[in-house]
């Protein structure tokens, strides 16, 4: 694990360690933001982190922080985390984990009953002791037993990739329901994040019976967890509500359908989109505006009734759409995908993100002459329909033999072809290229020769992914001041929840590909996402070309772009910086300029 990875997790420790030991908001919410801060940060601490001055310029981290990562930096460890740890039992953090179950209760378990693990709090259901606890009654227990069973069997974090569809099916089944006028996805997936860990519907209907029957009652549906006025939560089994891969991941997901009056949509949208310290900063500009934000509007504030407004018929300032709570806030609209308080409240004007509609062009596509399912021109007839100018085919080389790479003489007759292809397929430029292995020394995987005959070189690293942060960046560094490279394909090699990939020093292969003029990859399909969406926003920062491509194996794969893009959004990203929105003069002159 790399230094930022096992620092942020020290911080989340210590940061639910003070909570369950009744340490002040101020002191849990310092922690989580540091591991927050930490754990996004696009390049490694570990150089800097006996430099206070250099750690307290980093927003997010102030002089305690600072001290704290020298501290582990020089002995690592942390006294503070080691002292809180002989205090909390290592089994009551993982309570934490468990669906439904917060810190007072944890604490109340642990304090009250003496119940230190998972194992012990199946022990105290099985035997009802359980029960002697305060608001402890047989429902809330039997949910308790249902969610131990669910973290135990499918309870992890989805893809993307596969909650998106899940979610896109529960609206769709919504917007098909007698009453309802108004039905969107919230949550984090909403703001477009690699994984999730349920999912949020919200929904405005004229018959509430109605919308709750549609959401508890269907054939997905293996538990109602609650059924309420305004809340029902289910837990799903993905087959027949559009789920991915289900076999090879999760089985199941929790989802929470919340009724919103139409008056309210806009502050509950936004409320229930998040992030919670988005909210947060939000919540604290309208009180120091005189007001207060729930997720029923934008009131006045009035401190001498602790009734909430909307519960006294006071107005609401704004509600109805997010777009006028901000302007009442004095903001520009902040898309959700930047909704993460990394900056974007500076900003002045709303920003022009990445779309779907401006990818004009895919980089990198497999075909069946390595490990695609597709020929030249079922691929081409794919990226024709999304009305694609060009399509780059990146066949493997000769060192991925996993993925039926191609020796060189392979690769010079399927150049022929490529260029055969592509003179008799109207409407689209076909490049003969090649996704060449950069083996484990930086060196490529063809000669110089043959890849000057390649229109398009992405240059990916496929093993070796365990290597040194300083290794990995030297590999890397080497392919990109390589001339006849255009983009670095999945610069980590990650798979998300399934390997880390290696963790160069992203800020040094920023600057080499802007010396070199070559364009940093966010592998849009959904098992990488890579870049990642802070290494994107470092990029973006630097101005580094980016592209975002699909790594096409099969048609489906084309309908990975919102992914990569929504990534590209996450990073800030304007569609003019990433090379797959140009026109066909510019991309292909950037293209001829390293040949």
């Amino acid at each position: 694990m790399s230094f930022n990875a096992s620092l942020a997790n020290l911080f989340d420790r210590m940061s639910a360690m003070l909570e369950l030991t009744g340490a002040d908001r101020f002191r849990v919410n310092a922690h989580a933001k540091a591991a927050r801060v930490i754990r996004d940060h696009a390049t490694d601490l570990e150089p800097i982190a006996r430099d206070p001055k250099a750690l307290t310029a980093i927003d997010g981290i102030g002089k305690g922080t600072a001290a704290k990562i020298a501290e582990f930096a020089e002995t690592g460890s942390i006294a503070e985390h080691d002292e809180l740890a002989g205090r909390v039992p290592p089994g009551v953090l993982e309570m934490l984990n468990i669906p439904g179950l917060g810190p007072k209760t944890v604490k109340l378990l642990w304090e009250e009953k003496g119940i230190e693990s998972i194992h012990a709090l199946k022990d105290a259901i099985e035997d009802g002791s359980i029960l002697d606890l305060p608001r402890m009654g047989a429902k809330t227990v039997e949910n308790i037993k249902e969610s131990i069973a669910f973290i135990e069997s499918s309870g992890k974090r989805l893809h993307i990739g596969v909650a998106m569809p899940v979610a896109e099916a529960l609206v769709a089944r919504m917007l098909n329901t007698a009453g309802v006028t108004r039905c969107a996805f919230a949550g984090s997936l909403r703001r477009g994040k690699e994984s999730i860990g349920d999912i949020d519907v919200l929904v405005s209907t004229t018959d509430p019976e109605a919308a709750r029957a549609a959401f508890c009652e269907h054939s997905s549906v293996t538990k109602v967890l609650a059924r309420g006025e305004h809340k029902c939560s289910v837990r799903l089994s993905l087959d027949g509500l559009g789920g991915r891969f289900a076999a090879e991941t999760e089985a199941a997901i929790q989802a929470d359908l919340r009724l919103i009056p139409e008056s309210s949509w806009g502050a509950a949208l936004m409320y229930f989109t998040g992030s919670k310290e988005h909210n947060v900063r939000l919540r604290e500009r309208a009180l120091a505006k005189g007001m207060t934000l729930n997720e029923w509007g934008l009131f006045p504030e009035d401190r001498n009734d602790s009734t909430p407004p909307q519960q006294r018929g006071v107005p609401a300032v704004a509600s109805e759409t997010e777009a006028s709570i901000y302007e009442a806030l004095g903001l520009p609209f902040l898309p959700p995908t930047v909704r993460e308080d990394r900056g974007e409240f500076d900003l002045k004007h709303t920003p022009r993100l990445i779309e779907v509609a401006d990818i004009k062009a895919e980089l990198h596509s497999h075909t069946v002459a390595s490990d695609g399912e597709m020929t030249i021109e079922e691929s081409a007839a794919k990226a024709l329909e999304r009305g694609f100018h060009t399509l780059a085919i990146t066949d493997h080389s000769q060192s991925s033999a996993v993925a039926n790479g191609l020796k060189p003489e392979r690769l010079r007759e399927h150049i022929k072809r490529v260029r055969a292809a592509n003179e008799a397929v109207d409407g689209i430029t076909l490049l003969a290229g090649s996704e060449v292995d950069i083996l484990v020394d930086g060196n490529l995987d063809y000669d110089d020769d043959l890849l000057q005959m390649l229109d398009i070189l992405v240059a990916s690293p496929h093993a070796g992914l365990k290597a040194r942060p300083a290794q990995a960046t030297k590999r890397l560094l080497k392919a990109i001041s390589h001339p006849l490279v255009h983009i670095i394909g999945h610069p980590t090699g990650r798979l998300i929840e399934r390997r880390p990939g290696m963790e160069p020093a992203m800020d040094e292969l920023i600057a080499a590909a802007i010396e070199h003029d070559v364009a940093l990859e966010i592998n849009a399909h959904w098992m990488r996402l890579d870049l990642r969406d802070t290494h994107v926003r470092a990029a973006v920062e630097a101005g580094c070309k980016i592209a975002i491509n699909c790594d096409v194996h099969a048609p489906g794969d084309y309908d990975n772009l919102r992914y990569g893009v929504l990534t590209g959004q996450r990073g800030w990203l304007p569609p003019e910086q990433c090379i797959n929105t140009w026109d066909h003069q510019k991309l292909h002159d950037w293209l001829r300029s390293k040949r």
